[in-house]
């Protein structure tokens, strides 16, 4: 095996252990787990940036291909300043739980728990729509004028009547 096979072989063995570990309830582990990322990211940089060649000096004599490209280690110094400081601001949230609650687990929030148990209708998205001939149509004409009243049941909206075109109208206020 080369080196770079190893070096991506290492890269993928810190993604995955960043994943496992940041997908966890307690700080401390989505903190290690952001630190292996970082790490895994600044390998991935460094994979990417190739052989090593001069130093990025133009000199008479030297072909372009032959020097090294800069750009590849200013991401890697400016990736490490903003995981120094990710990770910093994490331990700062670590101590405080812990001063708090004496616990750095992240307890589940009610209103996701209500929004997860939601179905995943959505009447914008999922409701029949009927091809339209023409753009220029009212919306006395328009049969997918009401497709926000659709439901999981009936995906189909309801069919509009004269009356509530009237009640439309008098609430947008267009009988002026």
């Amino acid at each position: 095996m080369t080196l770079t096979a190893v070096l991506i072989l290492a890269m993928g063995v810190l993604f995955t252990g960043a994943i496992y570990l940041i997908l966890e309830r307690t700080l401390t582990r989505v903190l290690l787990g952001l630190v292996l990322f970082t790490n895994g990211t600044n390998l991935l940089i460094v994979l990417m940036a190739g052989d090593a060649g001069l130093a990025p000096l133009v000199r008479n004599g030297v072909s372009p291909d032959e020097y090294f490209d800069p750009l590849p280690q200013a991401l890697t110094l400016t990736a490490i300043v903003i995981s120094f400081a990710t990770t910093s601001f994490l331990l700062a949230m670590i101590y405080r739980s812990w001063k708090l609650a004496r616990r750095d687990e992240v307890q589940a929030d009610t209103e996701d728990l209500k929004v997860a148990e939601q179905p995943s209708f959505d009447a914008e998205e999922d409701a029949e729509l009927h091809e339209e001939d023409s753009e220029f149509i009212t919306d006395a004409e328009d049969p997918n004028a009401h497709y926000e009243h659709a439901t999981e049941a009936s995906p189909k909206a309801p069919a509009r009547t004269q009356h509530t075109d009237r009640t439309h109208r008098s609430t947008q206020g267009d009988d002026v």
